[in-house]
């Protein structure tokens, strides 16, 4: 970037996209990393932090970038995948300078970090932050409350002090439009206390599909900065087969006192799927795919199977069972897969389409019965039956591929070299 080029504040960099020489996307960026610097000079910016195509957060030096712009970073096209691990002496720019109370030095004021903006220096391939955007007023106050004003970096300090009950507001909505499994990937590589505090500032059903997609240990300590009552809520938000599996590495005092807080109807879904092993179609499966009476028709089962919050997989079928339509149900009578919908008129009953040979699987049906059932019948999600003919649930891929794959996958990238030097300095 020549002398001279226009300033860019962070937050515009938050997942755009990371081109090499050629056009092709090398990925996207999660976070910048900074090192502060003694006394009031800027701090230097080292490199960015660039989540590629396997999910692994890679660093990208400052001096491999040619340009730095809103909508694209623009590399010299030398990428090292060596996964990107934090130095004591550096900061992540968004995921911990942002919301940060910091302290006007002419007027001795504390104000919220809202934004920094970064400038390549003049003739130079060395970056600094050099612009501090704030905001008067209380911590945690609405953006469109109190005075907001861009000062030098030398103007404020503070940002070198360890900072209890930082917010978490502006980080968050900078990765609002991350999908699940993107922002646990950024959350697992925070500092356990920036994690427990962007977890405080999500919503229950965020917070949910987010714990959904995050490694069994930082669900557990996430879950433990709670209060009760609102790590009862979130576990209510989830799917009832992910929250048992997170009760499950809890205590048995705490797992019980928390089932106690949930709803009854939530709790009680939760505690039958703790009832079976965990290696088994009962422990496997969600309690909550989509049942319809036989009277339903084919425009009834389309309308469930759009609903937005179903995953792919459960709204791959509807199961047609008799009254009551909650798990456990009346007389499971079999399922529709969703393409035979498509092809039916939409005043069709389903239960004159219904798929009643494919025998179910029962609750006890060890995982290589599971795994075996789907591959043999090229299923998404199977069916889970009763000895008196109830439908309990249904297992889904995604649950067997969790319980297939290695404990920690969800920390592991199988792609790129490993043991390369970075190149940092």
């Amino acid at each position: 970037m020549a002398a001279g080029a226009p300033r860019v504040f962070v937050s515009h960099l938050s997942g755009v996209a990371v081109f090499d020489p050629n056009g092709d996307q090398v990925g996207r960026v999660r976070d910048l990393v900074a090192m502060l610097r003694v006394g009031r000079r800027p701090p230097r910016l080292l490199g960015i932090v660039v989540e590629v195509a396997s999910r692994r957060l890679i660093f990208l030096p400052m001096t491999r970038v040619t340009g730095v712009e809103s909508g694209q970073v623009i590399t010299t096209g030398v990428v090292n995948l060596r996964r990107f691990e934090q130095r004591p002496t550096e900061r992540l720019v968004l995921g911990e300078l942002l919301d940060r109370r910091v302290t006007l030095v002419e007027s001795d004021e504390q104000v919220t970090v809202l934004d920094v903006a970064i400038q390549q220096l003049p003739a130079r391939r060395d970056w600094e932050i050099d612009k501090v955007f704030v905001r008067r007023g209380k911590a945690g106050a609405l953006r469109r409350k109190g005075e907001t004003l861009t000062v030098e970096w030398s103007a404020v300090t503070g940002f070198s002090l360890e900072e209890h009950g930082q917010g978490a507001e502006n980080l968050v909505a900078t990765f609002e439009q991350l999908r699940p499994a993107d922002l646990a990937n950024v959350m697992h590589h925070l500092s356990p206390k920036r994690r427990a505090e962007v977890a405080a500032a999500l919503d229950d059903d965020r917070l949910a599909d987010v714990l959904e997609e995050l490694p069994d240990d930082d669900q557990v300590e996430i879950l433990g900065k709670l209060k009760d009552e609102r790590a009862a809520d979130v576990l209510e938000a989830m799917d009832p087969d992910d929250a048992a599996d997170l009760l499950s590495e809890l205590p048995e005092e705490d797992k019980e006192r928390l089932l106690t807080l949930m709803q009854p109807d939530d709790a009680a879904d939760v505690r039958r799927l703790l009832s079976y092993e965990e290696r088994t179609a009962g422990g496997l499966m969600t309690t909550e795919p989509i049942v319809l009476r036989p009277d339903a028709t084919v425009a009834d089962a389309l309308a469930r199977v759009r609903q937005q919050d179903l995953s792919p997989a459960l709204a791959a079928q509807v199961y047609v069972c008799r009254p009551p339509d909650e798990t456990p149900t009346g007389k499971y009578l079999g399922m529709v897969h969703f393409q035979r919908l498509l092809r039916e008129p939409p005043f069709t009953l389903v239960s004159s389409v219904v798929d009643s040979g494919l025998k179910p699987l029962p609750p006890n049906a060890s995982l290589p019965s599971v795994t075996s059932f789907l591959a043999a019948y090229n299923m998404v999600a199977a069916p889970v039956v009763d000895e008196s003919g109830s439908l309990l649930g249904a297992v889904t891929v995604d649950d067997v591929l969790d319980h297939l794959l290695p404990e920690d996958w969800r920390e592991t990238e199988f792609h790129g070299p490993e043991g390369v030097p970075d190149g940092r300095h």
